[in-house]
């Protein structure tokens, strides 16, 4: 029997390692069949070359799992360990020091297993004792048992073992319980194993037979040792892909459309990439890419690697030359890394436009699941919209699809303003904007479609790349405002009828939470809606990407604005107007006149206070001022209360004020409920 130190410098290195690996402690299996399949694919190297002449047997590794002795074993059949090779592979780990160890890889739990080989000590993360039988491949080699304590002692003797390869018996710890549970190495052999190149078995298949599952003879094989990555693509058929699909996210639709990468220079990478269907927000987060080293799982957090708009996409990518082994930060700055991502992206953009070219009917019809990849590789990653500019699509309200050249050749005539701009008209609710679409159809103007979640900054990306155009939704303004061709025509009324016009709606507009309205009056012509509400461009579209930009926050906090525009033309807006001064002009024209004396008065005092001083000011004439202003607002007040008297029984512009408000999806509750009672009246 032989005893002795595994070589290390720091007084006990395994404290160490459950320390920086305690987080990721399951991964102990996935290290120890690893170990398991590497030695087993050694061995069919060997067989191949000729340097082994022994029938290679079965090579399947087992896990086994003994829950009476608390011990868990993964044996395989490959080329096992002489004791000089269990001494130079197993004790002697040498580090040039603890805190050296501790600095360089705090962060990095991979870092601690691959840089130094540390894949078998993870076992000690969850045993309180390891052993390993084990007999090599060549001739003459006797069986040996090595074991430890989860200390730097070891011991080593003889064993009994009949055949080649390797067991190591795994004694659980008292307080890792969990992996003496059979679903729970099950689950983990999923996760890890499910792939891997040699199969891996656990326990035996079950069946149900008299009334209760009972073993049978056949092995329960977790994986499959050629998935579909590692096959020629001209080898698969689409049903193929789709099977596979279903495999790997079994409750999700059918995938859009998927990219098989296969590439061995500069670096070696093969995958497969899937378009999912995404319905919500929770999709984007639930099922993610699966990194691959050599069939082995190693991760589903593939930032970096994968550029970022493409996490959005579902699959597997299978490489050996990926640096797994280093920080998250290291990993995004390495250049091998920074050629795959550049490989992966330039591979789906060219697989995209392929589809759009012979296909394009199947492209538009997949086009609005498309897009949110498409949209956010633009305005994530400026080279993709080099790239993708050829096949991003617009679709208008009636359901046509163009590309943004032939878009914009198809407006560029008749939706160009008289400062050569071209507008881009677009709604985002064909149902809630029918009506402001259809006055910009009567026009003979096309409206977009721009409904999806990443559309609104996905606009103002366009505006910096499009030369003279700007996107303006269809309800921001009334349309002869949206695509100006000449000046607006005023309104006919003088400036007293106009302010007691907007006075009398103003009035009766209701009060919503966290919106604002302005009241204006415009010459539409007689065929236009007597009342539009409109929401600026601006502020409207500041609020929307807010959502997306935490630094714009403070746009999401200010109120909606919105403008009730007057159309001076139409003819109910007209008997309005005409009906208030019959009932209010002669108790309004002594105020009005009054105001007017005031505001000449007002004017008068603050042009003579003007041209002095401040401190030439006399306390006199700042009260004279202060007087006169509180004067005028008292009239003012006297103003709006005789004309909100007059407007609070108009039934008509109550109608008018709901009908518009209804229109925008803002006439709820007793509103709501008063506008229906006063229809019925209307209507008998």
């Amino acid at each position: 029997m032989q005893k002795g130190n595994i070589g290390v410098t720091t007084e006990n290195i395994f404290p160490v390692i459950k320390k920086f690996l305690y987080s990721d402690h399951e991964i102990f299996l996935r290290e120890m069949v690893s170990n398991a399949v590497d030695a087993t694919q050694k061995m069919k190297t060997l067989a191949e070359k000729g340097e082994f002449k022994g029938e290679l047997g079965d090579l399947t590794v087992r896990v086994s799992l003994d829950e009476k002795n608390k011990t868990l074993t993964i044996s395989d059949n490959g080329i096992g360990m002489t004791e000089e090779e269990i001494d130079k592979y197993i004790n002697q780990i040498a580090f040039s020091g603890v805190n050296d160890f501790l600095n360089k890889y705090k962060d990095n739990a991979n870092a601690i297993i691959g840089h130094f080989g540390l894949g078998f000590y993870s076992s000690f993360m969850v045993s309180d004792k390891v052993e390993i039988i084990t007999r090599s491949f060549r001739e003459g080699s006797k069986a040996v048992r090595w074991s430890c304590d989860g200390s730097p002692s070891f011991e080593i003797d003889d064993a009994e073992k009949e055949g080649r390869g390797t067991d190591i018996i795994l004694h659980i710890a008292d307080d890792c319980k969990e992996f003496l549970e059979k679903a729970r190495i099950q689950g983990l052999l999923n996760k890890y194993c499910k792939f891997m190149p040699v199969p891996v078995a656990f326990g035996k298949k079950t069946e149900w037979k008299d009334g209760k599952q009972v073993e049978t003879a056949e092995d329960n094989i977790i994986n499959d040792i050629e998935p579909l990555w590692t096959k020629a693509p001209s080898t698969l058929k689409d049903e193929d892909y789709k099977k596979f699909y279903r495999e790997l996210y079994p409750m999700q639709d059918e995938p859009l459309f998927w990219i098989h990468l296969n590439v061995d220079y500069p670096f070696n990478l093969t995958g497969i990439m899937y378009f999912p269907r995404i319905k919500s927000n929770i999709d984007l987060q639930r099922n993610k890419i699966q990194l691959y080293c050599n069939q082995v799982f190693v991760t589903d957090q593939v930032e970096g690697i994968v550029p970022d708009f493409l996490t959005l996409l579902h699959g597997v990518i299978d490489s050996p030359d990926i640096p797994l082994n280093v920080s998250r930060s290291y990993l995004q700055s390495d250049r091998d890394v920074k050629k795959i991502s550049t490989y992966i992206t330039k591979k789906v953009a060219d697989r995209l436009n392929s589809i759009f070219k012979e296909n394009r009917k199947e492209y538009e019809s997949k086009w609005d699941d498309l897009k949110l990849f498409i949209n956010y590789g633009m305005l994530s990653q400026e080279d993709f919209y080099d790239r993708a500019k050829d096949f991003t699509l617009f679709k208008d309200v009636d359901g046509k699809y163009f590309t943004l050249d032939e878009y914009k050749t198809l407006i560029k005539d008749n939706q160009t303003d008289k400062d050569g701009q071209t507008v881009y008209l677009y709604a985002t609710d064909k149902e809630e904007q029918y009506s402001y679409i259809e006055a910009a159809k009567e026009k003979g103007y096309s409206v977009l479609l721009l409904d999806g979640q990443l559309d609104v900054p996905t606009v103002s990306m366009f505006e910096q790349k499009f030369e003279k155009s700007r996107f303006m939704r269809v309800d921001s303004d009334i349309i002869d405002r949206l695509i100006v061709k000449e000046d607006i025509k005023k309104s006919g009324l003088d400036s007293d009828d106009a302010g007691n016009l907007s006075t009398a709606f103003r009035s009766q507009l209701p009060s919503i939470d966290k919106v604002e309205f302005s009241v204006e009056v415009q010459a539409l012509g007689e065929n236009a809606q007597p009342v539009i509400i409109t929401q600026s461009e601006y502020m409207r579209r500041m609020k929307d990407i807010s959502r997306y930009q935490s630094g714009m926050s403070f746009y999401a906090q200010m109120p909606d604005s919105y403008s009730l525009v007057l159309n001076s033309d139409h003819p109910l807006i007209k008997g309005i107007l005409d009906d208030e001064n019959a009932k209010c002009g002669e108790e309004l024209k002594p105020v009005a006149s009054e105001i007017k004396g005031l505001q000449a008065r007002l004017s008068a005092l603050r042009q003579s206070q003007s041209k002095k001083k401040p401190e030439e000011v006399t306390q006199e004439e700042k009260d004279d001022v202060t007087t006169t202003e509180k004067t005028l607002n008292e009239q003012r007040e006297k103003q709006q209360q005789i004309i909100a008297g007059y407007a609070k029984d108009n039934k008509v512009m109550h109608q008018l004020i709901d009908l518009a408000l209804l229109q925008n999806g803002m006439l709820k509750g007793p509103a709501l409920d008063a506008f229906i009672k006063r229809s019925v009246a209307l209507i008998k």
